[in-house]
């Protein structure tokens, strides 16, 4: 089959790999029909995360049905689900309390649960920017659409990771209504979270990015406030003033690819850190006095210069976390069947595989007003 594959930092490549088989009774191989690129892919395509070459990634599919282990109960052939980002059992204490980001199960080397697409540490679970995908446990770890959807892929194939993954950041970080809310970055999740602030009840919701299209495509489509920070270093202390002593909740959708400062260093044999901790940094100005602080970007390492003492002396409670997001599948599936929110309005560039060093080189670039990149093996 063809599948886009890690060769190296920022070398993603589109060529034949072995096709996934059957390997336990509950398992399932599903024909992809529609896959997306995130912003979590990036940690791989920048060197933060490194799994071996020829790897195949991506975490965000959906596709028909065409082969089902001897223990599968729910799934058949056929059949047309959406796979979420998080392999869980369904059985640990975990995955039967919701929490199934962190299944004691699916990861063989350890913690977290496992993953598709990001190599060994995460499971080893090939990913699903590809023709074909392996999906174990698969009664578990897929969403069924029901026969009589009429929904098409593209509103669809975000249930994977970025439209659980924002609302349950909005729900972990107890946004109420009245609230003031800060959504660090407007990439897709940084998007999706902006209107579900909104719909919890927010009465100000607020954008921070450093690229401009991106700031209007937020402005157009979920009529926040925006700041470009890179038209000032202090956002942080504005955004603080400007709502009149911090926000309520202050949500970081960029993670440790975010901007870095200028004269700072990472990465060297003093230093653990890979990346970026400015979003964290900003979160810990611009939030109130005894405000939250929900973490969902990627950080994957230690930090130096990590605000503990502002969010101590201040009575910020902080919350941070993989998103469970199986659960919540059901509920959001309803909420786009009942046309609460648009899904797609995020999509701007689709692709083949064949394209896929290209359209990674874009969307790492921020090039040609891409937010969100799909592919469409088939």
């Amino acid at each position: 089959m063809k599948a886009v594959t890690f060769q190296g930092k920022k070398a993603m490549e589109a060529k034949e790999v072995e096709d996934p088989k059957i390997r336990e009774n509950t398992d399932m191989i599903i024909r992809i029909t529609a896959s997306g690129i995130c912003g979590s892919d990036l940690h791989l395509y920048h060197g933060g995360i490194v799994p071996e070459s020829d790897y195949v990634v991506g975490h965000e599919p959906m596709g028909i049905v065409e082969e089902v282990g001897s223990g599968v109960k729910n799934r058949k052939k056929g059949d047309r689900v959406v796979i979420p980002f998080n392999v869980g059992c369904g059985d640990c204490f975990f995955c039967n309390n919701q929490m199934e980001s962190q299944c004691d199960h699916s990861n063989p080397h350890g913690e977290p649960g496992g993953l598709f697409g990001f190599g060994s540490d995460f499971g080893n679970y090939p990913g699903g920017q590809a023709e074909y995908l392996r999906v174990p446990y698969a009664d578990f770890t897929s969403f069924k659409v029901p026969e009589s959807s009429e929904l098409e892929d593209e509103q669809l194939l975000f249930l994977s990771d970025v439209i659980p993954t924002s609302y349950w950041s909005v729900e972990h970080s107890g946004v109420k209504k009245g609230d003031t809310v800060i959504v660090l970055g407007s990439g897709p999740i940084g998007l999706m979270t902006q209107k579900f602030a909104w719909l919890k009840g927010a009465t100000r919701v607020i954008a921070v990015d450093q690229v401009e299209y991106r700031l209007e495509h937020a402005r157009k489509t979920n009529n926040v406030e925006t700041y470009n920070f890179s038209n000032n270093e202090k956002v942080g202390e504005l955004l603080h003033e400007e709502t009149g002593g911090g926000a309520d909740v202050v949500i970081d959708c960029v993670g440790m690819d975010g901007a870095v400062p200028p004269n700072t260093s990472f990465g060297s044999e003093h230093n653990n850190q890979f990346g970026t901790i400015s979003p964290l940094i900003t979160a810990s100005q611009s939030v109130r006095k005894f405000g939250t602080v929900q973490v969902t970007g990627v950080y994957g390492t230690e930090a130096n210069n990590f605000p503990l003492g502002d969010f101590f002396t201040r009575n910020v409670s902080l919350k941070t976390g993989q998103a469970p997001v199986i659960h919540i599948m059901p509920k959001l599936y309803e909420m786009i069947e009942n046309k609460t929110f648009d899904p797609t309005d995020i999509i701007t560039h689709r692709a083949s595989l064949d394209d896929a060093a290209k359209v990674y080189d874009i969307f790492d670039k921020k090039e040609d007003g891409s937010i969100k990149v799909i592919f469409k093996p088939s």
